[in-house]
């Protein structure tokens, strides 16, 4: 048998599997003088080296976020063909997503969502080359794990960089009352707050912030659950320990539950209006508009209360229907005596003040 040949099948017999790796070629070969010793040819040329940033990028809606990433060869051998830049954003199990961009050179093309919102930054310093993704009008379902890979012929090398969008979560239940949404129906009540459905990392980093919250709402992976700080009898019993309670995943169609929402910091502004005589709800949308403004969501009263401190104690009407006033610094006649935003639920009569937005 030819040489080659008589190796494959020594290889396929023996189980053995050398593979490829970084440019370098392993492959197992017997000896030709027949003593029965084996012999390792090694073919190699450089390694490709992918670097992307170890930390978190922090970033929040609206706004724009480099993801770094960088590539080398070792050792440096000099000019090398036209690579292939790609970038998905991942699952939390790293499995992938979406894509996101691809890059030839300096030639790109970006993919659904990301497109005319996502391109390359490319340079070159000593001897790394810049492969950065640049994302622009930042959304809040941005937010995730990103992978930047890197493919030169048959070497391909990758690293993850996670985004992290500074925001707040938040409990909604509709004017209909508890445990009235199923999983669409969640979604689109979050979208029309000014927010997306949180993920499990954004609920655990609230509970983690203070959030205590007995009743159980959807998250963005389908999955029905909620956090608790304080054990106790109704939230699944004094005996278990502090946590995120799960009821797993659930019927996104038959199954109904409140919500927890995501909304992130805000490029524009929340302010208060009021008249002597309080407002309707009609009149209040029309005093934002009088104002160059729009009626808040809720999302975005909580954003300002969070990152702008927005302390405010007089109730005001938002753009769902419902009454409500945030307070940072809790003092008498104020509600409870931690911070948050109070609610006067969806009355359908009263007189009342408004929170409006206005973009800057």
């Amino acid at each position: 048998l030819p040489l080659l040949l008589k190796a494959t099948l020594l290889h396929l017999a023996s189980g053995s599997y050398r593979p490829f790796y970084n440019g370098f070629y392993y492959n197992h070969i017997m000896n030709d003088d027949g003593d029965g010793q084996d012999k390792v040819d090694y073919f190699s040329g450089s390694r490709l080296v992918v670097e992307a940033s170890k930390d978190p990028v922090y970033s929040y809606n609206s706004a724009n976020a480099t993801l770094p990433c960088r590539y080398r060869y070792e050792p440096d051998l000099g000019p090398k063909r036209k690579i292939r830049i790609k970038w998905s954003k991942l699952r939390d199990d790293y499995t992938k997503e979406q894509d996101v961009l691809v890059a030839i050179g300096k030639t790109y093309m970006a993919f659904g969502d990301f497109k005319g919102r996502a391109q390359i930054r490319q340079a070159s310093e000593a001897s790394w080359h810049e492969a950065s993704l640049v994302i622009s009008d930042v959304r809040l379902k941005d937010d995730g794990k990103y992978r930047c890979e890197v493919i030169d012929g048959l070497e391909d090398e990758s690293d993850v960089v996670d985004l992290q969008l500074r925001g707040i979560v938040f409990p909604y239940q509709p004017p209909r009352g508890q445990y009235r949404l199923n999983f669409h129906e969640a979604e689109q009540v979050c979208q029309d707050q000014g927010a997306i459905l949180a993920n499990f990392n954004q609920l655990f980093q609230a509970w983690s912030e203070g959030l205590d919250w007995c009743n159980a709402g959807w998250l963005a992976d389908g999955t029905v659950q909620y956090p608790i700080r304080l054990p106790r009898k109704p939230c699944g019993g004094v005996h278990l320990a502090p946590g995120i309670r799960s009821y797993g995943p659930r019927h996104r169609h038959l199954h109904r539950f409140d919500a927890f929402c995501f909304s992130s910091a805000l490029r524009g502004e929340v302010f208060y209006l009021d008249r002597l005589a309080g407002m309707t709800l009609e009149e209040a949308k029309q005093s934002c508009q009088d104002a160059g403004a729009e009626i808040a969501r809720v999302g975005q009263l909580y954003s300002a209360w969070k990152f702008a401190g927005l302390d405010r104690c007089n109730a005001g009407w938002l753009a769902d229907g419902s009454v409500r006033y945030p307070i940072v610094t809790p003092r008498a006649n104020c509600g409870p005596a931690e911070p948050g935003v109070r609610s006067f639920g969806f009355p359908s009569k009263g007189r009342f003040g408004v929170f409006c937005y206005r973009e800057r």
